[in-house]
C-alpha cells in the first residue's frame, strides 16, 4: 500500500511539473562601458553608480564593466565596435550623432539654453523620439539620454576676456562639425583631437587653450599646463550613451527595459553629481594656481550664433522650432 502511494506521489509530482509554466533563466550579460574620462572624475563615480544599481537589480544577471581613459580607443573607435555588434557602449553627444541624423546637431549649438532640464525635455519629445527610431535602422541604439556633461567652459595659457583674445589660439575640441564652427565663430583656430591626446598636445604648445566642462578639465589635469580659466558658458552639455542596435536589439525584452531604466536613473544622478561637484572642483582649481575669469559672454554669444545659419542639411526653420520648444 505504501509502495504504491509512494509511485502515485511519483507520477503526481511528475504531472505537475510537466504542467507548471517552466521558468527559463536569461543568460548573463555583460556589457563593456567605455568612455575617455579618468578614474575618480565625475562620470567615472556615475557609471560606477549605474554598474552598481544594475548588478543589485538584476540580481547578477547584468554586469556593466567599465574602461575608462580612453582604454579601447577615441569616441569614434568605440562607436564603430559598437555598430559592428560587440558589447560596448560609450558617452556620446548628439553633435556626433549629426553624422547619421543631421537635425539633432543644433542640440549641441552654442548657446541654445542655459538650462539643461530644457533640454532634456526635448529629449523626451516626439521629434526626438522619432529621430531615436531613425538612428537604429542606421545602427546606433541610444541606452541613456539623461546624462549632464556640463557647461563647457576654455581653460588656457593666456587670459581670455573677450571675443578678440581668442585670435590667433588654437583651442582643442572635439572632432564634430557643431564644435568646430562654434569656436571658429567666436575668433580662435580649432583644433581637433581625442581626449586622450590634449594633455601631451598642451604640454607641447600644439594647442593654446581646451575647451569642456569643469569637471573634465580638473580631472584631466589641464591646469597645471594651463592657468587661465574663462568662463564663457558657451556649451550646455547634455549626452547620451550609445551602443549598437546589432547588439541591442536582439536582447531579451525585459534585460533590454532594466537597462534603460536603471540607465536613466543613473542620469538623474549625473545631473545632481555634476552641479555638487562643479563648485568644489572651482575651488581646488584656484588652490593650484587656477584664475577664474568672469566674462561678459554676451559677446562670444552674439558672434557664436552665426553657426545656425551653416547648416544647410538641416530642416527648414529648425532653429525656430527648437527655440519654441526650449519656451
Amino acid at each position: 500500500m505504501i509502495k504504491a502511494i509512494g509511485t502515485l506521489f511519483t507520477v503526481c509530482t511528475l504531472a505537475c511539473s510537466l504542467l507548471a509554466p517552466v521558468t527559463v533563466l536569461a543568460k548573463p550579460l555583460s556589457i563593456k562601458v567605455a568612455y575617455e574620462n579618468n578614474p575618480g572624475e565625475p562620470l567615472d563615480l556615475v557609471m560606477r553608480y549605474w554598474a552598481d544599481l544594475l548588478k543589485e537589480r538584476s540580481k547578477g544577471e547584468i554586469t556593466l564593466v567599465l574602461y575608462p581613459s580612453s582604454q579601447l580607443g577615441s569616441k569614434q573607435d568605440v562607436t564603430e565596435q559598437a555598430m559592428m555588434g560587440m558589447n560596448v557602449i560609450t558617452l556620446s553627444d548628439v553633435a556626433f550623432l549629426a553624422d547619421y541624423e543631421p537635425d539633432l546637431g543644433i542640440l549641441f549649438g552654442p548657446y541654445l539654453t542655459d538650462d539643461p532640464q530644457k533640454l532634456f525635455k526635448i529629449y523626451e519629445s516626439d521629434w526626438f523620439k522619432q529621430k531615436n527610431e531613425d538612428l537604429k535602422k542606421k545602427g546606433i541604439h541610444i541606452v541613456m539620454s539623461n546624462y549632464l556633461y556640463g557647461t563647457r567652459q576654455i581653460i588656457a595659457k593666456k587670459p581670455i576676456r573677450t571675443p578678440e583674445d581668442l585670435a590667433g589660439m588654437k583651442i582643442r575640441v572635439p572632432n564634430n562639425v557643431m564644435q568646430i564652427k562654434a569656436i571658429q565663430a567666436m575668433g580662435a583656430t580649432p583644433t581637433p583631437m581625442p581626449l586622450g591626446e590634449v594633455y601631451p598636445a598642451l604640454t607641447q604648445g600644439m594647442i593654446d587653450g581646451v575647451e569642456n566642462p569643469i569637471s573634465v578639465l580638473q580631472g584631466q589635469k589641464l591646469f597645471e599646463q594651463a592657468k587661465y580659466l574663462s568662463m564663457v558658458n558657451y556649451l550646455t552639455n547634455t549626452s547620451v550613451w550609445v551602443g549598437g542596435e546589432a547588439f541591442f536589439g536582439n536582447l531579451p525584452q525585459a534585460q533590454l527595459d532594466m537597462i534603460h531604466q536603471t540607465g536613466f536613473e543613473a542620469g538623474v544622478y549625473s545631473q545632481k553629481l555634476t552641479l555638487e561637484r562643479d563648485a568644489e572642483m572651482l575651488k581646488s582649481m584656484e588652490a593650484e594656481g587656477v584664475e577664474i575669469i568672469y566674462p561678459d559672454v554676451e559677446p562670444f554669444r552674439k558672434k557664436a550664433l552665426a553657426v545656425y545659419s551653416q547648416f544647410p542639411e538641416w530642416s527648414p526653420n529648425l532653429y525656430e522650432t527648437i527655440q519654441k520648444q526650449l519656451q
